[in-house]
């Protein structure tokens, strides 16, 4: 669980540069790691029983991204997901959102691009919880 006003994180990346770039670029704008996997399989089983706010989830590694990607979407449909990959391919990018993916980092990656886009996705997820909170 998160500290009070800050974001829980979860990263799941084969690559440990990458998870600890992440984790710093996080750290110091209000996000707090709550944990880190290396391969998707323990990634998953993190994140079922963690509930963070927001996972990043790399496509190519041991068990895919695109496999945890639906499954976690199955079940904790309000974790925004945002998938790490190096892939522009347009199938990739596709199947990531029709899974259910709210949006992309891209390797290589600035703090600014990824902050922005956190953000970006968090406050969409929140604006529609907002709106079917009112709709009930």
């Amino acid at each position: 669980m998160a500290q009070p006003g800050k974001s829980s994180v979860i990263l799941i990346d084969d690559n440990e540069m990458i998870r600890e770039v992440l984790r710093v670029m996080l750290r110091n704008h209000n996000f707090e790691v709550v944990g880190e996997a290396a391969d998707g399989q323990a990634g998953l089983q993190m994140t079922l029983s963690r509930r963070p706010d927001v996972l990043f989830l790399d496509i190519m590694m041991p068990t895919s991204g695109l496999d945890v990607l639906k499954q976690v979407k199955e079940k904790l449909p309000q974790t925004v997901v945002l998938m790490v990959t190096a892939s522009r391919d347009r199938a990739t990018v596709q199947s990531a959102l029709e899974l259910g993916a709210n949006g992309f980092v891209l390797k290589p990656f600035n703090t600014k691009t990824v902050i922005d886009t956190i953000e970006k996705a968090l406050a969409k997820v929140r604006s529609k919880v907002s709106q079917a909170k009112q709709a009930n």
